[in-house]
């Protein structure tokens, strides 16, 4: 719709039409590239022995394709993070500490670990900002999922949607609604990796 309604825009000079139009084409080629190379990455994929992981991450909302291979890619193996909060930490997603005596006080995140990872999942957290629902293109992602995984993506999101809608009620800065709603989306996708198989040199 976005589309067809910017083809309908006409501009009263032919010289800014002209430019309107190369813009138009320029983004075209753009999104052309990216879809080649993202092809490029689904064969890369096929023959990993963390792909099961990608697919099964990508059950969770605002996590397709692209968020799950740069999520494994950059923290690996899932399994070797004992907890939940152990993968949080290491993420970054975890506020600061600062102990006086009896005082403990908590501050910013931490921002330790891998900022891609981190980054990818704060964009994947503005996705719980809508009601929870079930879309055709999530539906067509867990159409070959087993059901434990796309329970556990449920889960999340019922909870992570009212999470969101919950913080934001109380009037917190949206910065911190959505890193509150990443931190435990990085559960989430703790416990979805923890119900797959793990990698073939982890088990020998």
């Amino acid at each position: 719709m976005h589309w067809r309604w910017l083809s309908d825009q006409r501009f009263a000079f032919a010289h800014q039409q002209f430019v309107y139009e190369e813009y138009k084409r320029r983004i075209h080629e753009l999104e052309e590239r990216c879809a080649r190379l993202e092809q490029v990455l689904e064969e890369a994929v096929l023959d990993w022995p963390l792909a099961p992981v990608v697919t099964a991450l990508q059950a969770l909302r605002g996590i397709r394709f692209i968020a799950a291979i740069t999520l494994v890619a950059e923290i690996g193996d899932l399994h070797r993070f004992d907890s939940p909060k152990k993968l949080m930490a290491w993420l970054g997603l975890v506020p600061a500490e600062h102990s006086s005596g009896t005082r403990t006080r908590r501050g910013e995140l931490t921002r330790t670990g891998n900022a891609a990872a981190r980054a990818m999942l704060i964009e994947s957290a503005w996705q719980y900002r809508y009601p929870a629902r079930e879309g055709r293109a999530l539906r067509e992602r867990n159409a070959g999922l087993p059901d434990h995984i796309r329970a556990i993506a449920w889960k999340a999101q019922t909870r992570l949607c009212a999470k969101f809608r919950h913080l934001a009620g109380t009037g917190k800065h949206a910065a911190k609604i959505v890193a509150a709603v990443a931190r435990e989306l990085a559960g989430f996708i703790w416990d979805i990796a923890r119900h797959t198989p793990a990698p073939a040199s982890r088990l020998a």
